[in-house]
């Protein structure tokens, strides 16, 4: 069996899935304005900078005292409520039209993100993919965070995740596919045999370049709703959605035959 994973932020979705929710997460009563103002300079540098391991190191060091104490599931509720509002616009139609593809392929489709699992598991829902690899929090007996991490979705940890669902799903990992931006995945684009640079940083794309990986520049962010067929939807419109997927399942088995040949 064949899969495809999507790294989460500036793949998938064009901004770090975190700072997205600041504001719902105000809104809860859960984090203030000053809080908000620190996560959008935050979205600043990590969209033109990139994300290193110390810069992941502070924000993971960040999120766990911040979190400490927060209520698993108001966070869930939260995190539902506003994915529609929050997520939704900052989709990648790019990315929409390749996980459409793959499945279409008969293939799984994996979200796998070090944002925390009541954000990814979520969106992976609404997306309607097979599943999510995400970061899990320490939960105490209330159901309150604890201030520590049970399983940190990032760097070698992501591609030995992957490596423990294919064994327990019969995936074969080189005819599978990955998607991502920073380098700071390599470990996961290297687990699969079509390792994919999406917008990547320059660490990325210079290693792309050298390792003659394939690069895709996604720059279209769209709702999710404004795809899915209506009644009212036109002839034209509907044909315009079937030739964009029918192009990305054509590019998907396009570069899996190139790679078999290579």
């Amino acid at each position: 069996m064949k899969a495809a994973f999507f790294d989460l932020d500036k793949t998938v979705i064009a901004k770090a899935s975190i700072a997205a929710f600041g504001r719902p997460f105000y809104r809860g009563g859960l984090i203030n304005r000053r809080l908000i103002a620190r996560a959008v300079v935050s979205q600043i540098i990590y969209l033109h900078l990139g994300a290193s391991e110390q810069k992941l190191a502070r924000v993971r060091e960040s999120m766990l005292a911040l979190t400490k104490g927060w209520d698993r599931e108001l966070i869930r509720e939260i995190v539902r409520e506003a994915l529609e509002e929050t997520v939704e616009p900052i989709i990648y139609a790019e990315a929409l039209d390749l996980i459409e593809a793959h499945r279409a392929a008969g293939h799984k489709v994996y979200l796998v993100s070090a944002s925390p699992e009541e954000i990814v598991q979520p969106l992976a829902e609404h997306l309607g993919v097979d599943g999510c690899i995400a970061t899990r929090a320490v939960v105490d007996d209330d159901g309150r965070y604890a201030g520590e991490m049970e399983f940190y979705a990032y760097g070698p940890f992501k591609a030995e995740a992957m490596r423990a669902l294919a064994d327990t799903e019969g995936i074969d990992l080189a005819e599978s596919s990955a998607y991502s931006d920073s380098y700071t995945d390599l470990p996961m684009l290297e687990a699969v045999g079509h390792p994919v640079a999406v917008n990547p940083d320059r660490v990325l794309a210079k290693v792309a370049r050298e390792r003659e990986w394939e690069v895709m520049q996604f720059t279209k962010p769209v709702r999710l709703r404004d795809r899915v067929s209506a009644p009212s939807m036109t002839v034209t419109a509907t044909a315009a959605g079937v030739t964009a997927v029918a192009t990305a399942g054509a590019l998907v088995a396009w570069r899996m035959a190139r790679r078999t040949h290579i």
